[in-house]
């Protein structure tokens, strides 16, 4: 029985496989990046380390939200709770 090879001979192969690898290489990177975005917590900052305390909603804001569900929580009272704030604020 003849094969009829249609004119792309062993370099057909190749160009094949070599574009399945980038479409599954593709793929695999597209669902990764997609599982890391929704984990990321969209905090607003996508990527590297979160702002300084001196930058807005930086490390002070967290600390002060922090403290803020602590005492709503009923873990501190109202006269810790403003020491605490009182002396996050002054060490900024």
């Amino acid at each position: 029985m003849m094969w009829y090879d249609g004119g792309w001979g062993w370099g057909g192969w190749f160009f094949m496989a070599m574009i399945m690898v980038l479409f599954w290489a593709l793929v695999i990177a597209g669902v990764v990046a997609l599982v890391r975005y929704l984990t990321s917590g969209h905090n607003g900052h996508p990527g590297g380390p979160p702002p300084s305390s001196g930058e807005a909603g930086g490390v002070g804001r967290r600390a002060e939200d922090l403290l803020a569900e602590r005492f709503a929580r009923g873990e501190i009272d109202k006269d810790e709770y403003k020491r605490r704030i009182t002396l996050l604020r002054e060490h900024r």
